[in-house]
């Protein structure tokens, strides 16, 4: 076969000559220069300092001036827009894995339409193309619900919209008419002219060295032309933004890493140049240059860059790497093959920064007031700059973004994943990632056993299968001996899982005898006073009533002023001035910072994290009560031990263990939060009385489907920011006759009289085939009568009931004016449901939480008896 023209150049091209380091793109102005050189005066103070002259620091510096902000200094330490920014692609799409990042680029998609008379056409239209018909149909009705514009092509019509794509493989594209490419250098300018325009002072050639602090709070920046003093700082540094954080006077942990990112720029071509492509299967993007093509991609074996550090001459001057590229320029002409006559112009090697997770960073640190964060952007910064930019800016301005923006939160990482060994071997992982189909439930597996229980060790020579969350290992499912482990490990499915019959018999036993479930990642606070310090401040911020007896345990949300949810917690009175906080597992940053951002400045209140020092174990199941009678020689039944209350209790040879009657199923149980010195003395006595009774060790898929199935939320899947009691039926839990006036109390007051616009449901599925239809994960469209109602944000199987279980929200249709409009619980009971899952809609009954004081107390005990005969069956 005759060798391709690409091919035979890239043969011939001379092993390091370097073309990265002109450029991409030209800067169209200069921000500082008077003459020839002078640089502008530096000033002494302002109210904002932003590090960073991309596109990242100039859109928030322009949205900040469009709320009002004026005295705000931007410093770049090179040119406006000369780092990472010159040389990115241009690609502006919403085509992206979560709702949130879609909002950013649509937004950004819209802007950069605004200022189009400075940035010049956006006329690219985009061709997701892919060989798993799967994929393309759940992102088709993802982003349909989103009310982004797409459709579904078959490869005829495929042809039509781009006649150089090899069709012949494929089974359909997602085209995205209202996606685009755009000038980076030209939209950066065009925001900087906006800022500048409303005040905004924009320095060159000042390279921030450090952010100075006094009492926990931002106070001055020191540059290497002297020091502004200030209020807030906002680090958009890119490439810099971890070595920024590392080097100020108060350490801010901000996790990313940069990597090597190739794409080809070929000549102009004779043909016209169709809309941009995005071949997931080939790893590879491609779209229109000056007349050619620009290609890029995603390797399977990225090149980690800078853990050393880096400076702006390392980064202009990055070089080329043929033998890297090869792969991602063969899927190229595999799927353009005319394109083996294109001419090359340059192979660019742009670096990118990515992140632990491939979500940008943004918002305030948990360490420093004043402080903000937003970088990290995973190759997609052009596309989130406009979005991000904006949500920032009202983040600061208004003490909250008008979206929930907790998957993007710098607090949902702590400062355990800023080793830059982790990040290196993280990153590895994260960038091919870009580019994959991302199976439900799958897990990173960079960076693992860097939290682990006491008991891991023991828990992994007895077959538990392993999950990540926060850094902290958590067992999935155990798996039975004579199982095929590598099997189990490997299935990655959408349809019903290999692991389907292990967590069922989990599910079994926890209803049926007894299981244990290691569950010390949740995160745990003491909160203690001399005097009633501590109890005020929890009256405060809790909405329910924390003015109980010693030993109760009192289940609250802890609320914004909008009645939204910041943390979902259990709060057990340890003494009168003392208490014991427990939160889920990524709550550890974000509670810690929300309990200490409204803490008093009193030296006799005192908030500890001790979730290093306790290991949990949750026993579920009816003869849960008699493992611990014997192991403690006293009594567990609802008289003797009642329900939501702690004691604390000799277990085994242990003293000091913390039990409380509560399982976080609905199940009968306890919860034994144990000193580490003594967990392997505890869970082995626990496994050898609970022989005699059935006891087996369970994992969190168990977990999942037991509380799902009993209408429990969770917080950062069901619950957010945006989301207040009265919505999801949880309002018994708020006490608005207690006497503190806690957090959020005039918001909901407002609410329960304006009437809630939306409602949390559970959705049991009917006529679905666990055998052979996909399943629901989350995310699903749900309907009613036919029209899209909501989506749902958990879901699983319920063992108990046979069916697949879903939770979500749904509202009614907007009123005359396009206003929210208030449901009532005839809307829930009196309508059609079905969820669609990839464009297959199942007949879902509907169910209210069973606590709704949307009810009479006849209704309320009629819908308790239907949801027990349902869950009976």
């Amino acid at each position: 076969m005759e060798k391709l023209r690409l091919l035979q150049q890239y043969e011939s091209t001379t092993t390091g000559y370097r073309l990265a380091g002109r450029g991409l793109w030209t800067s169209p102005h200069l921000f500082t220069v008077s003459g020839d050189s002078q640089l502008l005066p530096l000033p002494g103070q302002a109210r904002v300092v932003i590090c960073g002259g991309g596109i990242v620091g100039t859109s928030v510096a322009y949205h900040l001036a469009k709320l009002g902000w004026t005295d705000i200094v931007l410093l770049e330490q090179g040119r406006l827009g000369a780092g990472t920014t010159r040389l990115c692609a241009g690609i502006v799409s919403v085509a992206k894995p979560i709702s949130i990042e879609c909002k950013m680029a649509n937004y950004s998609n819209t802007l950069y339409e605004q200022l189009e008379g400075e940035t010049g056409p956006l006329n690219q239209n985009v061709c997701i193309i892919t060989g798993s018909f799967f994929l393309l149909y759940l992102s088709f009705y993802i982003f349909r619900v989103m009310g982004i514009s797409c459709n579904i092509v078959k490869p005829k019509d495929i042809a039509k919209l781009h006649p150089l794509v090899n069709i012949h493989d494929l089974v359909g594209a997602l085209h995205l008419p209202g996606d685009a490419v755009v000038s980076p250098p030209d939209v950066n300018h065009a925001l900087a002219v906006g800022a500048a325009g409303q005040g905004v002072q924009i320095l060159e050639r000042t390279t921030v060295q450090q952010v100075l602090v006094e009492k926990g709070h931002v106070m001055a920046v020191e540059t290497d032309r002297g020091s502004i003093e200030c209020e807030y700082f906002v680090n958009c540094a890119g490439q810099w933004a971890y070595e920024l954080g590392q080097a100020s006077e108060m350490k801010v942990s901000v996790p990313l890493h940069g990597c090597e990112h190739f794409y080809l720029l070929t000549k102009p071509l004779q043909e016209a140049v169709p809309p941009m492509v995005i071949d997931m299967d080939g790893r590879i993007y491609a779209r229109q240059w000056h007349g050619g093509f620009l290609s890029g991609g995603f390797e399977k074996n990225p090149k980690p860059i800078f853990t050393e550090g880096r400076n702006q001459l390392e980064i202009q001057n990055m070089q080329e790497d043929w033998d890297h590229f090869e792969p991602m320029l063969t899927s190229l002409l595999r799927r353009m093959p005319s394109l083996e006559s294109a001419e090359i112009h340059q192979l660019v090697n742009c670096p990118e920064s990515f992140t632990p997770d491939m979500r940008c960073l943004m918002g305030e640190t948990p360490g420093v007031s004043g402080y903000y964060v937003l970088a990290g952007m995973n190759s997609s910064g052009l596309a989130f700059a406009g979005g991000a930019g904006k949500y920032l800016a009202e983040w600061m301005t208004y003490g909250y973004p008008t979206a929930n923006v907790w998957p993007l939160d710098v607090k949902r990482f702590g400062n355990l994943q800023s080793s830059r060994t982790f990040l290196r071997h993280r990153v590895m992982e994260v960038m091919p990632l870009l580019y994959e189909l991302k199976v439900p439930r799958w897990d990173f597996q960079t960076g693992r056993q860097l939290r682990t229980s006491p008991l891991y060790d023991r828990l992994d020579t007895q077959g538990a299968r392993w999950m990540e969350k926060h850094g902290f290992e958590r067992p999935k499912y155990f798996v039975p001996p004579g199982k095929d482990l590598l099997s189990l490990d490997q299935s990655k499915t959408f349809y019903k899982p290999d692991w389907f019959d292990i967590v069922g018999a989990e599910v079994k036993c926890c209803k049926e005898a007894v299981c244990v479930i290691d569950m010390s990642s949740f995160t745990k606070f003491e909160l203690t006073s001399t005097g009633d310090q501590a109890l005020e401040l929890l009256q405060h911020l809790c909405a329910n009533d924390l003015d109980v007896p010693v030993g109760h345990i009192i289940h609250t949300g802890m609320l914004n002023e909008r009645g939204g949810y910041e943390n979902d917690c259990s709060v057990v009175r340890l003494s009168k001035n003392s208490f014991f906080i427990v939160s889920p597992t990524d709550q550890q940053v974000h509670c810690w910072s929300w309990i200490k951002k409204h803490m008093p400045s009193d030296p006799h209140l005192h908030l500890e994290d001790v979730s290093w020092k306790y290991t949990a174990l949750n026993l579920i199941g009816p003869r849960a009560m008699d493992v611990l009678a014997e192991l403690s020689y006293v009594s567990m039944t609802p008289d003797h031990f009642p329900s939501m209350f702690c004691k604390e209790m000799s277990v085994g040879y242990a003293n000091g263990i913390r039990v409380m009657s509560m399982t976080h199923t609905g199940e009968p149980g306890f919860m034994l939060y144990i000193p580490i010195e003594y967990a392997l003395h505890v869970y082995n006595e626990v496994m050898s009385v609970g022989q005699k009774y059935g006891i087996r060790n369970a994992g969190y898929y168990a977990l999942r489907s037991l509380r799902i199935e009993k209408f429990f939320a969770f917080w950062g899947q069901d619950l957010d920011a945006f989301t207040t009691p009265l919505e999801c039926g949880r309002e018994f839990r708020v006490k608005f006759d207690k006497d503190t006036d806690f957090l959020g109390r005039e918001a909901l007051l407002q609410q329960r009289q304006d009437g809630v616009t939306r409602r949390f449901v559970m959705l049991v599925l009917e006529d679905h085939d666990t055998e052979l239809d996909l399943w629901p994960w989350w995310g699903e469209p749900i309907y009613r009568n036919g029209q899209l109602a909501g989506t749902t944000t958990s879901s699983a199987y319920s063992y108990t009931l046979e069916r697949h279980v879903c939770l979500g929200f749904v509202s009614p249709p907007p009123g005359p004016e396009g206003l929210p409009t208030p449901i009532t619980p005839d809307f829930i009971n009196r309508g059609d449901y079905e969820v669609d899952i990839a464009g297959q809609r199942y007949p879902a009954k509907a169910k209210l939480y069973p606590f709704s004081s949307l009810f009479t107390q006849q209704k309320r005990r009629k819908d308790d008896l239907e949801l027990s005969n349902l869950q009976g069956k």
